[in-house]
């Protein structure tokens, strides 16, 4: 098997299982109670948080724990939703090209009587600070932009955008879900006020993800119960999945420049062997983009098709797109970037990763080429 589509997930490191099953085995008690294996377990959660602190830039009283970028981009917007609410604040801005976790529950927000503004992104993907800025206006609360695409790679501005919302008082949240352990993030120098990671993205468990929420924002609860997680996030805590966050997250961020510049020669390999195939075209930033990120497009061809010859012969990867009642819709960031329906459709996402060989890309650009003939030639 050939496995590029590392932006869907990733093999946990042995660090993070190690972390996992020590969690299991020593910490088993509940960190909510008193005695002694409570403390046990609370002193590892504690842990794990001040290391996802130290990553972000932050200190442990801002880290909140949860189940993964989802329920983090959820609460999120809820809080910032909230917190423009008691100022009389009711306008939201982000942009076209989010995850549906965030595009969704701004929809949910505006049947809560919230408006929102979606900035449009230029042809490599990436928004205009200068339309942001004329975007928000004095009820604007929100500003939430993702670090990086997940499905084309581009890298936002994000640290000129914080910026512009301290300037203007407006909260700044980041899904740093793709770029988290893969980009070096600082929510001080950043200026940024709320942002969400997920384990699963750069070799932890699945299951377990993160909230920042900066010192002074009170977070709003989208759970209810206990009073773990200091009252915000409800219900006993994934100890063996929030310690294998921590040990994978140091594990990335220790590696993170070795690790990129082995992905990104390996992704320029293969796109300068895709690229040379007649009617191939790069989809996203060719600089400002994520290491493993390659997406790609085969005009006149369909995603699904190749993916299912893919999958045939060993190699993992997915489409610009998501699969909707059994049918592909094209990609709403490929739209979003002014690409037509037809190279929407007929685009691959392969996303790579440092543990991926050189055998490997050749073998994917030389499946990937041959297959792009056949279908061409039998007319699909």
């Amino acid at each position: 098997m050939i496995y590029l589509d590392h932006a869907a997930t990733t093999r946990p490191c042995p660090e993070a299982l190690a972390a996992m099953a020590d969690a299991q085995e020593r910490c088993w008690g509940n960190p909510s109670a008193i005695y002694g294996p409570g403390r046990q377990a609370k002193a590892l959660l504690e842990s794990a948080r001040r290391t996802v602190a130290g990553a972000l830039n932050a200190s442990p009283g801002e880290i909140l724990f949860t189940s993964g970028g989802t329920e983090s981009d959820v609460q999120a917007l809820f809080t910032a939703a909230r917190w423009g609410a008691a100022q009389g604040r009711r306008h939201l801005v982000s942009t076209r090209i989010e995850h549906h976790a965030v595009l969704r529950t701004l929809s949910a927000l505006q049947e809560r009587g919230f408006s929102v503004t979606l900035l449009g992104v230029d042809e490599k993907g990436r928004v205009d600070p200068a339309d942001a800025a004329a975007a928000l206006t004095p009820d604007t609360c929100l500003l939430s932009v993702m670090t990086a695409n997940n499905e084309v790679g581009t890298i936002q501005p994000v640290a000129e955008l914080g910026a512009l919302c301290r300037q203007r008082k407006v909260l700044f949240h980041t899904d740093a879900v793709q770029a988290a352990g893969h980009l070096p993030l600082d929510v001080q120098a950043q200026n940024i006020d709320l942002l969400s990671l997920s384990a699963h993205k750069f070799h932890g468990p699945r299951g377990a993800g993160a909230l920042y929420v900066r010192r002074g924002v009170e977070a709003a609860n989208v759970l209810f119960g206990g009073g773990q997680e200091r009252g915000h996030r409800p219900g006993t805590e994934n100890l063996p999945a929030i310690a294998g966050m921590a040990a994978a997250l140091r594990r990335a961020v220790e590696t993170m420049s070795r690790d990129a510049a082995r992905t990104g020669a390996l992704r320029d390999r293969l796109a300068t062997a895709l690229l040379a195939i007649p009617g191939a075209a790069l989809n996203g930033d060719p600089e400002r983009r994520l290491p493993g990120h390659l997406n790609v497009s085969f005009a006149g061809l369909s995603a699904e098709t190749l993916l299912l010859l893919l999958d045939e012969r060993g190699i993992c990867a997915s489409a610009g797109a998501a699969c909707s009642a059994g049918a592909l819709e094209p990609s709403h960031v490929l739209l979003a970037m002014g690409q037509p329906p037809a190279r929407a459709r007929s685009a691959l996402r392969l996303t790579l990763d440092a543990s991926n060989t050189e055998e490997e890309v050749d073998t994917a650009a030389a499946v990937i080429a041959g297959l792009v003939e056949t279908l061409r030639k039998n007319h699909f």
